[in-house]
């Protein structure tokens, strides 16, 4: 059976097996003389490498970002949210960005032994690590593997700051760990909600939990005094951008203190991906979608600039803004109105791991 064969595509979010850009290999579709009612279809698994990384702790100067370092304990993931800016990096392991990037998963076993090696280092200062910022740290498989528990352990026990965002019902696990971190002014979570439309949630993000478990993730981290927000991400243009105020209001119902938005962008091959994937699933206004995206992009796909490829420009993108800004003062988001907004974190209390596993002198 050949690559481009039928494959079932029940709750995936690629609708192929779109080559990537460094792949030495090129594929094309040819007829293998079935016809579509007698070729049968194969079943996509999920399959899991297991990767030993060199390092963990990845670095970064963009103005775009809150964070100057982040963790990443998988690489692909099995949510196929179809906008995910992710995609493109499966290229470079000369995996397709599409199917292979939500089926052939990586995860970094050694991530707690590394990371305790990194935070050992002489000299090392301490500053809020994003875990997760690439692809879901509660993805399915966390379930399996507990590297993201693993990790959070290895921060609660040297007192460093940590930033997350996922789209999962499992961070609900690690409240425990949550809880501790919250009561030093270690931590702050993010939820990411596109939108409370669960019909579109679901073609868009297939394996992830629903929007409305989303916003009771939101409550629930609320309620055991973690400090959480919601990401609403990633903002399509004419298909969930309508829904942004009612995500902000329910959010900030369920708890959430924080509100920030990203509007989708489409790096690489990315921009074929979610165009093929507009073609099947909204074939009627698929035309208008990608003519919005790319007036807010510079009459581009995609705009890669710092300081406007997460917002976009133009007349659509400052509506976008404008909203944004009004929701939060209306619903007392981001220190807004009667409205709090949680403390920068403490990056002071940090302790660097002890590896001898001798006891010091002093504490």
């Amino acid at each position: 059976m050949s690559r481009h064969s039928k494959v079932e595509l029940h709750l995936r979010g690629a609708r192929s097996f779109a080559q990537g850009r460094f792949e030495s290999v090129a594929r094309e579709a040819f007829d293998d003389g079935w016809t579509p009612e007698e070729r049968e279809a194969s079943e996509l698994k999920t399959s899991v490498t297991i990767e030993k990384a060199r390092s963990i702790v990845s670095h970064n100067e963009s103005p775009d970002v809150g964070f100057s370092q982040s963790i990443n304990p998988y690489r692909g993931c099995e949510h196929g949210c179809i906008y995910c800016y992710a995609r493109p990096s499966h290229s470079y392991l000369e995996l397709s960005p599409g199917l292979d990037f939500e089926t052939k998963l990586f995860a970094k076993t050694n991530a707690p032994e590394l990371l305790r090696e990194a935070l050992a280092k002489p000299g090392y200062a301490a500053s809020p690590i994003a875990l997760g910022a690439n692809t879901d740290c509660y993805q399915p498989i966390e379930r399996k593997y507990g590297i993201t528990r693993r990790i959070l352990e290895v921060l609660a026990e040297c007192e460093h700051p940590v930033t997350m965002v996922t789209k999962s019902a499992l961070i609900e696990r690690d409240l425990d760990l949550l809880t501790e971190l919250s009561s030093k002014n270690l931590v702050k979570a993010f939820i990411s909600i596109g939108t409370l439309d669960r019909v579109l949630a679901r073609k868009l993000e297939p394996r992830a939990a629903s929007p409305q478990r989303r916003v009771d993730i939101l409550r629930a981290l609320s309620s055991a005094g973690v400090p959480c927000g919601v990401m609403v991400a990633a903002l399509i243009p004419a298909l969930n951008d309508r829904t942004m105020e009612h995500v902000l209001e329910e959010a900030a119902k369920a708890g959430a203190l924080e509100a920030a938005y990203v509007i989708m962008r489409l790096p690489n091959e990315l921009k074929d991906l979610f165009k093929e994937w507009l073609a099947e699933h909204y074939p009627d206004r698929a035309a208008h979608v990608m003519s919005i995206v790319q007036q807010m992009r510079g009459g581009r796909d995609n705009d890669p600039r710092f300081g406007t490829r997460m917002t976009g420009t133009g007349n659509y993108a400052e509506l976008i803004e404008k909203r944004f800004d009004i929701a939060c003062r209306r619903f007392g988001l981001n220190g807004h109105g009667a409205g709090r907004r949680a403390p920068a974190l403490d990056c002071t209390r940090f302790r660097p791991p002890n590896l001898s596993g001798q006891l010091g002198l002093f504490r």
